[in-house]
């Protein structure tokens, strides 16, 4: 078998046995469904070792099946909003420290705002990557996400087990089939996993949405809130990346606003 190592000496602590631990989480909704995973082969405090899967662009029918699939996974739960997998504390979004929950939160609108959104956009303010004027509309957003306002969020949902960093990067087109990598998972709304892919693309996405809603329907409105989910890592973006992102987190944070 060919393996591949993903090895930094100077990785925060737990970065790798977090991603570990995220992918055997994910991939126990195998056994009823869920999408395959990156088998971990070996974890260090440095490293991970994973197979060196061989990949083909994808067909319209492996879409439909990363689809369905998906569903399936996000079906397998979570103890709550905001949950790590078990055994685990604060995770991680790319080098990024992510904030977890170990007990439920009183809605997900509060866990996102508290977790997700304030976080990320605080850090960006303060490294140039958003403007104060642009972290005003984001905590104005956020003291709605703070009081549930449905006409914002949606109805409340069971929280799913979310891969938590969906772009397209992160799904391998394998000659199998697909497969995820590189998680941050945790419990959360299922239509954050969808928005990530509608914000970085995916090819055959129509497909793959369309599967997902003909396996579990989302509530009315999904589509529409697509820029509430892309919030969190658009900020994250903005983090790493700068001031670019930064703008779109305020336009994503404003079309999010304007549908309530």
């Amino acid at each position: 078998m060919m393996t591949f190592t993903k090895r930094d000496p100077h990785a925060a602590e737990g970065f790798y046995r977090t991603e570990a631990a995220g992918l055997r989480w994910l991939g126990a909704a195998t056994a009823d469904g869920g999408l395959p995973v990156a088998e971990v082969l070996e974890v260090t405090a440095t490293s991970i070792t994973l197979p060196r899967y061989p990949t083909a662009a994808p067909t319209p029918e492996q879409a439909r099946e990363f689809g369905r699939r998906l569903a399936l996974t996000h079906r397998a739960g979570a103890a709550h909003h905001g949950a790590p997998p078990p055994g685990l504390g604060d995770g991680f979004i790319a080098t990024l420290p992510l904030p977890h929950l170990a007990e439920s939160p009183s809605h997900w609108g509060d866990f996102y705002a508290g977790c997700r959104v304030e976080p990320f956009a605080r850090a960006a303010a303060d490294d140039g990557g958003l403007s104060r004027t642009g972290l005003d509309v984001v905590l104005r957003l956020c003291e709605r996400l703070h009081h549930g306002d449905p006409a914002l969020t949606g109805p409340e949902v069971p929280a799913a087990r979310l891969h938590g960093d969906l772009w397209s990067g992160n799904v391998l087109w394998t000659t199998h089939g697909p497969l995820l990598i590189d998680p941050a998972a945790h419990g959360g709304h299922p239509e954050t996993d969808l928005a990530m892919l509608a914000l970085f693309g995916l090819p055959h996405l129509d497909l793959v949405l369309d599967a997902y809603t003909g396996t579990a329907p989302l509530p009315d409105g999904w589509a529409d809130r697509a820029p509430l989910h892309q919030l969190h890592p658009l900020l994250v973006h903005a983090v790493l990346f700068g001031p670019s992102y930064g703008e779109q987190a305020v336009r994503a944070a404003e079309a999010a606003g304007a549908l309530a």
